[in-house]
């Protein structure tokens, strides 16, 4: 699996990996739930923040959970000890294009916050579709960057924004990914396909969502890159120092911010597209 994770492998990430998953996960795993004994495939596991959810919301399901990065597993297996222990999950180290299973061999695939990262994303679920039974299903969640609104509106803080955005399509990335979920699984041969923006929207009547979502999981998201993004010769000094000053403004008092995510699920057909 080509990725060039721009977000890095920090604990500092580690941590709002975690702080993303916990703030989002009535949000983003609401509808997804899946049968005792169905086997799920997870692609891109990372640190687990993701797979925590999937055991609790689906205990009786058999889910083996790939990750490219040794360390990301490590770390996966531990939290979801910590938080389900004897939950059936399985692990394995591993490139999604290159994975070790026969045909038709998992009723569900989840793939969340993945697609983002990848070259060739319609590549990767016609490549995932193989190890999908006929009728098996799919659920993909992306957030899009194009999506951030807030109040008070900076044009350095959307310049800022737009620095992670320049940075991830370098690395072979696609920040602005969600819009694109519908015809990316058409493409690659899903049928059914349906796709539910997952907005999130904090102000000051919600400050767990303040704290949580915009001050430490977006945020901190855009503060991670400010390097890279010097670095790149994508903004200065001054104007990223004003950017997430003014990113800063919208979790005080008067401020709002609302960010969009889209959760899609689709199946695999039961004859091949045109038979």
């Amino acid at each position: 699996m080509t990725i060039d994770y721009v977000h890095g492998y920090s604990e500092l990430e580690a941590r709002r990996l975690g702080d993303q998953a916990n703030a989002l996960a009535a949000l983003l795993h609401e509808g997804t739930a899946y049968p005792a004994g169905s086997r799920v495939l997870e692609v891109g596991c990372g640190i687990g923040a993701q797979t925590a959810h999937l055991v609790a919301g689906s205990p009786g399901a058999r889910i083996v959970a790939v990750d490219v990065n040794e360390e990301s597993l490590a770390q996966a297996r531990s939290r979801v000890a910590a938080t389900s222990p004897g939950a059936a999950v399985e692990w394995l180290c591993g490139d999604l294009f290159d994975l070790p299973f026969p045909e038709s061999s998992f009723d569900h695939l989840f793939v969340c916050f993945v697609l983002e990262h990848l070259r060739d994303p319609q590549r990767a679920l016609v490549e995932l579709r193989r190890f999908l039974r006929p009728g098996g299903t799919v659920t993909a969640i992306e957030g899009d960057h194009g999506s951030a609104l807030f109040h008070p509106d900076s044009a350095a803080a959307r310049a800022a924004i737009d620095c992670q955005v320049q940075l991830q399509s370098t690395a072979g990335g696609d920040a602005l990914i969600g819009r694109k979920l519908q015809p990316l699984l058409a493409d690659a041969g899903y049928a059914g396909i349906t796709v539910q923006p997952r907005p999130v929207y904090a102000d000051q009547n919600r400050p767990e969502l303040v704290e949580d979502f915009t001050r430490n999981t977006f945020i901190a998201m855009i503060e991670s890159i400010g390097a890279d993004a010097l670095a790149a010769g994508l903004t200065t000094p001054d104007a990223w120092r004003r950017g997430t000053a003014d990113l800063h403004r919208t979790t005080g008092a008067g401020g709002t911010f609302h960010y969009a995510f889209f959760k899609a699920t689709a199946v695999n057909p039961l004859k091949a597209p045109g038979v």
